[in-house]
């Protein structure tokens, strides 16, 4: 996504818990000619997103497009975990994109950008989907992502009409290299970007699935 994206033009600022992981990947894509800069950040925490979003702004200017592609587990069972487990996956998923949401919304307007968000197969309501989040011990995320893809499509019909696009890619299969390929995934990253960078361009539709 950083790649497709930056190949556009765009600079990138890279977002995670994990700051040696982000200097990394930020000196790789300097290297490839593109400007990214690391944020470390919790972002399960609504007020350290809207921190780190400013100090974003501060550094590389205008935000024109929020990618949001964090997700967090916790509250496996919901009939034994401890409730504020769910904290932690709601945070991520909903809390705190909304708050992202929230504090660039000036610039988004401005800049007639876009908020772009990885959804996943355990939103959806479906008696098969529910039975794997069981299997899987996911309760929680799924719970997550569920709420995360009617926030997604909430935002979508607000916010048309202001000149910002919302839209969501719904990854339904492993991803190559990600800690859910047991050596049998199907889906490219570049893939994926490639179909968020047609949302970006075209900028009707609330969601999209791929696998």
């Amino acid at each position: 996504m950083a790649r497709r994206f930056g190949k556009e033009g765009f600079a990138v600022a890279l977002v995670a818990r994990s700051a040696d992981r982000l200097k990394a990947a930020a000196e790789a894509l300097s290297s490839a000619g593109i400007t990214a800069k690391a944020f470390p950040c919790d972002l399960a925490n609504p007020q350290a997103v809207r921190a780190m979003l400013r100090d974003v702004r501060s550094s590389l200017g205008p935000i024109a497009v929020l990618h949001w592609n964090a997700y967090a587990g916790g509250a496996g069972d919901l009939t034994s975990s401890p409730v504020e487990e769910l904290n932690g996956p709601l945070g991520v998923s909903v809390l705190g994109l909304v708050a992202g949401v929230q504090e660039a919304l000036s610039d988004l307007k401005k800049e007639k950008g876009a908020v772009l968000v990885t959804g996943g197969g355990l939103s959806f309501y479906d008696p098969q989907v529910d039975a794997m989040a069981v299997s899987w011990n996911a309760m929680g995320l799924a719970v997550a992502k569920a709420a995360q893809h009617k926030t997604v499509g909430l935002l979508h019909q607000k916010l048309a009409g202001e000149g910002v696009y919302v839209g969501e890619v719904v990854v339904l299969a492993s991803v190559k290299g990600t800690p859910f390929d047991s050596g049998n995934a199907t889906l490219e990253a570049s893939t994926i970007a490639e179909k968020f960078w047609e949302l970006h361009q075209d900028r009707k539709l609330a969601t999209v699935n791929i696998q």
